[in-house]
């Protein structure tokens, strides 16, 4: 097993006893980058000389002080083409932006860098992140790990394939409508859309739009909590950040001490399901009632969740594009237009009631988690599609009539702004991975981790993807 295909809580372990080098981590990975991400496109920028020289510094200073920098201590990783990067192009997929080059880090960087992690690159996007389909005009296609010939999801795809392939040992994403749950699915690796205000947002739509969030992707549910450990907690420049500090979220993860009420429901009542989607929910929840969780058929009320979504990310949308100058709005691609002339025909009126829609199934979300501990779905309705698709059109017989309305199983919850840990439960019968959500109350994202690290433990699964047959195709050099 190389270096590259462990997991990142015991990368760490290795690192602060000295039995590895930091160097020797990142060199192991940078050399997987080598050998697969020509098949799938996961890692558009490489930064390979800033990262040996980070591990260089990271490695000098725990020979100094024999204490590791931080939690995350020579551990590589990758940013999502979204966030901010100091001297290191930045382009959100867009042509608009292909030669960008930041003056400052977001604050997520800042806070990963400042706990020890070494930075590998940029992960792919889809363009400004709008849909679960990671493609655009800049990098082209990234492609799923267990089939190239499928859709990695989006809008966090290459950070999820960098993650699954061992190219990285943990890597940053973003969610509004199912964006790190969708492609952790996908690519079976683990995504955790935290609570809103969990992670700090000072951006200028902070204190407005509770939509958008960032979290982890990893391979395991505890490295997820690493992460998450590192990136959460309040800041002054964030006001609706939560108070808790982030250390209290790291691991060792605390096994359960009490069997959980557990809601669970296949499609939200209403939604479609690809047949061997709703088969691998099935298996599970009979596999719930053997680990002794008390389970029933039950959902939180979504009524309205649809509408109240597509018009405040509409909104969102509209307002972000604005800031375009024309001749800049029209390099744009056309999902991502229409979204924002949607949005800027909207009525103070028609706003305001999603913004009322949006706290009445917030509050009705803490009424429905003061009797259930957790609520389990399907993280996805479809497995991976064909990536010469861009957006999925059709499930089960159902027509879907928007790039982003086959996203609902994760759209819905959104809204309600809670914890929901993408985690993989199986296979398709062709081999795709299939993965589950694990929500609870605003707040909880410790009791969905925990409860996330039993079920994890309980399946055993198997996740690594075929890596010699993608190192074994050839892909364009960069």
């Amino acid at each position: 097993m190389s270096v590259a295909d462990l997991s990142a809580v015991e990368l760490r372990e290795r690192l602060v006893s000295r039995q590895i080098s930091a160097r020797e981590v990142t060199e192991a990975h940078l050399a997987r980058i080598d050998a697969v991400d020509g098949a799938v496109n996961a890692v558009v920028t490489r930064t390979p000389e800033l990262a040996m020289e980070q591990a260089r510094r990271l490695d000098d200073e725990l020979a100094r002080t024999g204490a590791p920098v931080g939690p995350l201590h020579g551990l590589p990783v990758v940013h999502k083409d979204l966030v901010l990067t100091a001297g290191v192009r930045t382009t959100f997929g867009s042509p608009v932006f292909a030669q960008f080059v930041p003056d400052h880090d977001d604050m997520i960087v800042t806070r990963m860098r400042a706990a020890g992690s070494v930075m590998l690159g940029k992960s792919n996007t889809p363009e400004f992140g709008a849909g679960s389909h990671t493609f655009n005009p800049v990098f082209g296609v990234t492609r799923n790990p267990w089939d190239p010939g499928r859709s990695c999801g989006g809008s966090s795809g290459g950070a999820a394939v960098a993650v699954s392939c061992g190219m990285a040992a943990l890597a940053d994403g973003s969610d509004l409508g199912g964006s790190l749950r969708n492609p952790t699915a996908f690519c079976g690796v683990v995504g955790l859309r935290p609570s809103v205000g969990r992670v700090p947002d000072s951006g200028p739509m902070a204190t407005r739009s509770r939509l958008p969030v960032l979290g982890p992707i990893a391979r395991t549910v505890a490295d997820a909590a690493l992460l998450l450990g590192a990136i959460a907690g309040p800041h002054a420049l964030a006001p609706n950040a939560l108070a808790d500090p982030g250390a209290s979220l790291l691991p060792p993860l605390a096994p359960l001490d009490r069997p959980l009420r557990v809601a669970v429901s296949a499609d939200l009542g209403d939604l479609p399901l690809h047949p061997h989607v709703r088969a691998a929910f099935d298996r599970l929840v009979g596999f719930l009632d053997g680990l002794g969780w008390e389970v029933e058929q039950a959902a939180p009320d979504l009524r309205g969740a649809d509408g109240a979504f597509e018009t405040i990310r509409s909104w969102y949308t509209a307002t972000r594009h604005g800031q375009l100058r024309p001749d800049q709005q029209r390099l744009v691609k056309r999902t991502v237009r229409d979204e924002a002339a949607r949005g800027e025909a909207l009525s103070a009126v028609e706003l305001g009631e999603a913004f009322r829609t949006e706290t009445r199934l917030v509050q009705g979300a803490a009424r429905f988690f003061g009797r259930h501990d957790l609520f389990v779905c399907p993280a996805t309705q479809v497995p991976a599609f064909p990536v010469d698709d861009e957006w999925v059109t059709e499930i089960d017989g159902r027509t879907m009539g928007s790039y982003i309305e086959w996203m609902r199983i994760c759209s819905r919850l959104t809204v309600l702004g809670v914890p929901s840990l993408s985690l993989p439960i199986g296979f398709t019968p062709d081999g795709l991975p299939v993965g589950v959500q694990l929500v609870a109350a605003h707040g909880a994202d410790r009791l969905v981790l925990r409860a996330g690290a039993q079920l994890e433990a309980a399946l055993g699964l198997s996740l690594r993807p075929p890596l010699e047959r993608l190192a074994a195709q050839p892909g364009p050099a960069r």
